[in-house]
């Protein structure tokens, strides 16, 4: 049997069908025609052994900033994407319904990498980091005629919204803004993804208090929708200042809210610690990538990536299997494309993440500047992305590689 690309290796992870081990992949013109242990012989264009690395459906992202150079933190979409092991990436809030359009002609249909949005709840999105909160993310910015008119004229991109429930927007409007983004949600049958921890500014005569504002979140979030940055240790956020993991994040997990990392500026090893200890496994990983929101088209100070939160959370205890459904399998069932991306099934599209598994003690920080040796790191030697075979850049791979010049030393 003829195909395009033949994958074989010694460990093969799907989490779909739950497959682990030796095997081989077949793809041709663009789809994955074999996958499983060895069985037949295929007369390859192009064979690639894979011995001593890992094999996974092609990695997503849930969480990045890559509407480059309309927002002053974002970033090139295939840095963030294919050159750091990720074959698909979801922008989160970056581009607005008055500007998601330009953000699909202008980066999305010109990268190489999968792009998808989760449009943000105002119509500008988020054009400078987090300033100009109270203006750029209030009700007057907010129409949900427009998100539901984007979502059903680009419904293959735009995949839900974004929107948040943190101290800044609380004391100026309250949940308006959430509840706007949420009928929005309903009308146009979109997950929508909600930014946890302070980030507007806030009136101090009005802010709410720290324990109360995940409650208001989960009584108005719907199953499936998903809360962000679950292992932040924002005053404000999931865990808050508390010691003991509060009810209403209990409460979130009955109702099915599921759970993201987007690990970003404020993760924490004590927090996540704490969390994991109580068995409550994040639902996705995800990076939160961007650049400096108080620069202009700057990353020099980004040292966090996907593969970078996927080696921290394996270092915490988190199964090696745990970690791949989080960032394959999961994120493709929430935006909805599990037919199509995150598995190795046969007849899917022929995206794959290639890992090295690197050994030996590395120092990795959080965003509290803790630290956590690991004794292996995953770092991506391949990606196949509709089938053509691609050797990252890792340009931003700070956390897990050496710098550029060395990267492929590992």
């Amino acid at each position: 049997m003829d195909c395009d690309l033949l994958i074989t290796g010694d460990l093969l992870i799907d989490p779909l069908s739950g497959f682990k081990g030796h095997g081989q992949i077949a793809i041709a013109n663009k789809r994955i025609v074999a996958f499983g242990p060895a069985s037949a012989d295929w007369n390859a264009r192009q064979v690639l052994d894979t011995t001593g690395q890992i094999v996974c459906p092609g990695l997503i992202d849930l969480h990045v900033h890559a509407y480059e150079w309309v927002t002053n933190f974002g970033l090139p979409a295939d840095d963030a994407g294919i050159h750091s092991g990720a074959t698909t990436i979801v922008d989160q809030g970056s581009a607005g319904a008055w500007t998601v359009g330009g953000f699909k002609g202008h980066i999305a249909d010109h990268a190489k990498t999968d792009v998808r949005s989760f449009v943000s709840a105002n119509l500008a999105g988020a054009l400078r980091g987090g300033m100009e909160g109270t203006t750029l993310h209030s009700p007057d910015m907010t129409r949900v005629d427009e998100i539901v008119r984007v979502a059903n004229e680009y419904p293959g991109f735009v995949k839900g919204i974004k929107s948040h429930a943190e101290s800044g927007g609380l004391s100026h409007w309250g949940t308006t803004v959430l509840e706007m983004a949420l009928v929005a949600a309903d009308q146009a049958d979109l997950p929508i993804y909600v930014h946890t921890g302070e980030l507007f500014p806030v009136n101090e005569a009005t802010r709410p208090g720290a324990e109360t504002v995940l409650k208001k979140a989960v009584s108005l979030l719907r199953p499936g929708d998903t809360l962000a940055h679950v292992y932040s240790a924002m005053p404000d956020g999931i865990m808050g200042q508390s010691q003991s993991i509060p009810p209403a994040v209990f409460e979130a997990l009955e109702k099915g809210i599921h759970f993201d990392i987007g690990y970003g500026l404020n993760f924490s090893y004590d927090i996540a610690s704490r969390m994991l200890e109580a068995e409550i496994v994040p639902h996705t990983i995800s990076s939160d990538v961007h650049a400096d929101f108080n620069g202009y088209h700057d990353d020099s100070k980004l040292d966090y990536s996907l593969c970078g939160a996927m080696t921290r959370l394996w270092g915490l205890g988190m199964a090696l299997e745990q970690v791949i459904a989080r960032t394959t399998y999961h994120p493709a069932q929430l935006i909805r494309e599990e037919n199509e991306i995150g598995t190795l099934a046969v007849g899917s599209r022929a995206d794959i993440t290639i890992l090295n598994c690197e050994q030996g003690p590395w120092t990795l920080s959080d965003g509290q500047a803790e630290t956590l040796t690991v004794d292996q790191r995953l770092i991506p030697a391949w990606v196949i992305r509709a089938g053509e075979l691609i050797e990252p850049n890792r340009r931003l791979l700070r956390d897990v590689c050496h710098p550029l010049s060395t990267a492929g030393n590992g």
